[in-house]
């Protein structure tokens, strides 16, 4: 009879990155496939193992799309992905909006939008017990709406929005084939830091109107981007607003002296460290582009919000 579901238990889509954490991914997804089926008897788990970002972005929709909501006692199915923070974005385009419960199991080098959400379990094999057999729960997620990537118009986003200094910096360690892991971004920062120069960004914060230069301007939902830089580091994911930094104009020496501090947050407290939280931050100004949960966007214009408990993950909230 058409139209009918039926329910014999709830199915796990675990959409896999098995070059991740240099190859590290693929030599422990057995382990967290055994961990998954022991932490969910009766379940059905479909595993894919993705050999291009394109085949990784149908796979969560496709998944993301057939999942079924929780009925008689049998848990919602559910999408997982496992890989760096690249798997965990696709992930969180495929379930935003949605009650689709979203798993991430870390296996990258960075792992910044686990870090944000709390999940601070960067083992695979223990990441899976621990999502799997929490509680879900609702977080925020960043809206950017613009001329982006690959002909997109809008883009979820889990953790941080870059556009200046810091996208810089992102995008050319995305493109470096050599250091490898979190040396790749110090090598681009130090690279990027020998050129760089202010730049000039025009706002709307709110409505109201803003100009002015800056090294740059990250937006956030979550507290951590470029492997465990604390950016943002009060940002909740569950109390609907954004939380935005600006390092105004400094010399290329006092930027290199903050740097480090970005991984304790202990940056904030340098008087050129600027911090606010918004609802609504339109981003545009000369030679900037985005980037997003590591990711490339596009250029600005960006528009960035914020969308209140949109996204369902596995994970118990932090401490504290």
């Amino acid at each position: 009879m058409a139209g009918l579901t039926r329910y014999d238990g709830s199915t796990l889509t675990l959409v896999v990155n098995p070059t991740a954490g240099r190859g590290r991914a693929a030599k422990l997804l057995p382990q967290v496939c055994r961990e998954l089926l022991q932490g969910r008897p009766g379940a059905t788990l479909r595993v894919h193992q993705t050999t291009n970002f394109a085949e990784a972005r149908q796979r969560t929709i496709a998944a993301a799309a057939a999942a079924r909501p929780a009925h008689d006692g049998v848990p919602a199915d559910a999408l997982l992905v496992m890989g760096g923070d690249g798997m965990m974005t696709l992930g969180v385009n495929a379930c935003a909006g949605t009650e689709v419960p979203l798993g991430l199991i870390p296996a990258g080098t960075g792992n910044d939008m686990c870090r944000g959400l709390g999940i601070r379990v960067f083992n695979p094999v223990q990441a899976a017990h621990w999502v799997i057999g929490g509680q879900t729960r609702r977080v925020d997620t960043l809206r950017v709406e613009g001329d982006l990537v690959e002909g997109a118009e809008v883009r979820h986003i889990g953790t941080v929005v870059a556009t200046g200094y810091d996208s810089r910096v992102n995008r050319r360690a995305n493109r470096m084939r050599l250091p490898i892991g979190n040396l790749r971004y110090a090598a681009s920062a130090l690279a990027e830091l020998a050129v760089f120069e202010p730049l000039t960004y025009r706002l709307r914060i709110d409505g109201r109107q803003r100009t002015q230069p800056a090294m740059f301007i990250a937006v956030g939902n979550g507290a951590y981007f470029g492997g465990g830089m604390k950016i943002c580091p009060d940002a909740d994911v569950t109390d609907g607003l954004l939380d935005v930094t600006v390092i105004h104009p400094v010399s290329r020496a006092t930027l290199l002296r903050l740097l480090p501090a970005m991984f304790s947050g202990s940056f904030v407290r340098d008087p050129a460290v600027e911090r606010f939280r918004a609802r609504v931050v339109e981003v545009d100004g000369d030679g900037l582009f985005g980037m997003g949960d590591g990711e490339e966007l596009g250029p600005t214009p960006l528009r960035i919000s914020v969308e209140p408990s949109s996204l369902t993950v596995f994970g118990t909230p932090p401490a504290g």
